[in-house]
């Protein structure tokens, strides 16, 4: 009879609790760092954020000339113009700042762009943002973060205790401030796309944290009487290989979007890349010290006696 491949070694012991307190210490650092970058560095907005005009090129004729194109493009006076290469050498980014004097002002710095460009070189996409829109985009974005979280908050909150829903907010919370201080760190930029990279990040990282979280539960009827860091160590190893295969998977599907996904997705699968190992490490040596820290009843599942009898016998 054919046996699946077996991927995972069974019965792991992995002491995440008794490591809890550096796995705490690398985190608390990593989240102070991220927090000193956004505070200090900021963030790279990009053109839906802080408005202004962005062109998608490709050269008709070979690899373009950067530098030729940057000075062509600088006699345009159009203050801030960015170039950016792409992975192939015909094609290439510009991004010209917000110009002064509304929409109009923006359209005709766009128009000037488009023909300094020449025949030569084909515009594959053009993308311009006045500062009203980005400014109710800004808006928006951090209003869909911030409601994204709260929903979490309660959800976890209904469905286990508060100290469960406090505990998953806090390694969310952990997991988008690192993300946005890489982010910051490397000057990638940021814009609505990004911020749809954070939502997705925060529900597979909610996602992982609860199914960590329902083992406890499910522990803590059955073993009443199992020291809590035991319990949540046996939690933790149980759901271990579940949390670890997802992870893999999911990040091997977003590498190939990463590898072979054209500019416009470069920034989501990044975010998203580096978001699965930031969410697979918090909801593994994050979420349940957490939980540790705040500190759960070991009586609230509310089973009745019968059951907490067997419970106590099995334990």
């Amino acid at each position: 009879m054919f046996k699946g491949v077996d991927f995972f070694p069974h019965n792991t012991k992995l002491p995440v609790m008794e490591m809890r307190r550096y796995c705490i210490a690398i985190s608390w650092v990593a989240t102070m760092i991220a927090i000193a970058l956004l505070a200090t560095k900021g963030l790279n907005f990009g053109i839906d954020f802080k408005g202004g005009s962005l062109f998608e090129i490709q050269s008709k004729s070979g690899p373009i000339d950067i530098s030729d194109l940057r000075t062509k493009l600088g006699a345009l006076d159009l203050g801030d113009v960015q170039i950016q290469g792409l992975d192939e050498p015909t094609d290439a980014l510009i991004r010209v700042e917000q110009q002064r004097g509304g929409e109009t002002a923006q359209q005709d710095a766009a128009n000037k762009v488009q023909n300094a460009l020449g025949q030569n070189i084909e515009i594959r996409r053009v993308e311009v943002v006045g500062p009203a829109v980005s400014g109710e985009l800004k808006e928006a974005g951090i209003i869909a973060v911030s409601l994204a979280v709260l929903g979490i908050l309660l959800y976890i909150w209904f469905r286990f205790e508060w100290q469960f829903g406090v505990a998953a907010i806090l390694a969310l919370v952990h997991d988008i401030l690192i993300t946005m201080g890489l982010f910051s760190l490397l000057g990638f930029e940021f814009g609505l796309t990004e911020v749809a990279a954070l939502l997705t990040l925060a529900g597979y990282s909610i996602n992982d944290t609860v199914v960590v979280f329902d083992r406890i539960r499910e522990n803590l009827r059955r073993y009443k009487k199992m020291p809590l860091i035991e319990l949540l160590n046996l939690s933790i190893n149980e759901t271990l290989s579940r949390t670890v295969l997802t992870a893999s998977t999911t990040f091997l599907a977003v590498l190939a979007l990463y590898v072979f996904g054209t500019e416009v997705i470069r920034g989501f699968s990044f975010a998203m890349l580096f978001g699965i190992l930031i969410g697979t490490w918090s909801s593994i040596f994050v979420a349940s010290p957490f939980l540790m820290w705040i500190g759960i009843k070991r009586d609230w599942s509310g089973a009745s006696g019968a059951s907490s009898k067997e419970s106590t016998a099995k334990a």
